[in-house]
């Protein structure tokens, strides 16, 4: 193991690259990383980084945005295959005719898609949210104009209940967020019964309503900030966002929520990036990210949206 992070860091000089991680990241990566973060803050980032290398250690449509952000850097993916079911939800074909048949019965308005989907849903999109800035942008949309929200239909009725919109919600979800179980979580809090539980919009209402406190992993985090004293807390995120709380704030206790078929809820697309994987894609410089004709339509909607 020793040996294999050496190697990774003398590529990383080599090859005048910087990494960034996702919170969702085992820990051993998000510890090689030079930034971490959620969704939010690594596309910031992302604009900010000096070497001309950038491996993004996420999901597809993060590198994606990394490479849409700088289109003059290389942008790697330790493995291209890592997905988001809430991208794969949301085909851009089907929403181009989705959005058709809402003009076609005089419907106005605005598309919002969660940044959790693909370049080309992005370019058909007016906006582009993360959990993080979601309600600033949700009251950029005109008053008149309906919002339809894609993909995610938890995070979309989360909204509609903090910031009175109505939406249009395309159904799509998180496999990770969806399957928390409830009747499991009630458990945990008869356990803990002075247990704080945070959990992550992407939740099903049914989480949402039995938990102290609904934001995106840099929200939960500041929020953590706020304890002093040492308290137990029941996660309802990817199970790997407690190794960040851990780091930041190691004096409270951390119990993830169990789903529905396992003891804690690991997305296995953020899996399928590896310390191999990493060192192997830094030092043949592959799997690459490569512009696609979407992506000058979405740099337009991610700048606006996120860097404006």
């Amino acid at each position: 193991m020793l040996d294999l992070i050496a190697e990774i860091r003398h590529l990383k000089g080599q090859n005048n690259a910087t990494i960034l991680a996702h919170y969702y990241q085992d820990g051993e990566i998000q510890e090689l990383a030079d930034f971490t973060g959620d969704s939010l803050k690594l596309a910031r980032a992302a604009t900010k980084v000096t070497t001309s290398t950038i491996v993004f250690c996420g999901v597809h449509f993060m590198a994606e945005t990394a490479k849409i952000l700088n289109p003059d850097k290389r942008v790697l993916l330790p493995d291209l295959q890592a997905g988001c079911s809430l991208a794969e939800s949301c085909p851009a074909d089907k929403l181009a005719r989705y959005q058709e048949m809402l003009r076609i019965n005089g419907r106005r308005f605005q598309t919002v898609a969660y940044i959790n989907s693909t370049a080309a849903v992005k370019a058909l999109s007016d906006w582009v949210v993360t959990s993080g800035n979601a309600e600033s942008i949700l009251r950029r949309v005109p008053a008149d104009h309906e919002i339809l929200f894609v993909p995610d239909r938890h995070l979309g009725q989360y909204l509609q209940e903090v910031t009175g919109r109505k939406m249009i919600l395309w159904d799509g979800s998180c496999i990770v967020h969806e399957i928390f179980s409830v009747g499991d979580l009630l458990a945990l809090k008869r356990q803990l019964p002075k247990a704080i539980t945070l959990a992550h919009p992407e939740c099903p209402a049914n989480i949402r309503e039995h938990s102290d406190f609904v934001g995106g992993t840099e929200a939960m985090l500041k929020h953590l900030a706020t304890y002093r004293e040492p308290t137990d807390f029941l996660v309802a995120t990817e199970v790997n966002m407690m190794w960040q709380m851990q780091s930041q704030f190691p004096q409270h206790r951390y119990h993830p929520v169990p789903g529905i078929t396992c003891a804690c809820n690991k997305c296995p697309h953020m899996a399928r990036n590896t310390l191999e994987k990493l060192r192997d894609c830094l030092a043949h410089g592959a799997p690459e990210i490569v512009w696609q004709p979407s992506f000058h339509r979405a740099r337009e909607v991610l700048e606006r949206s996120l860097l404006s």
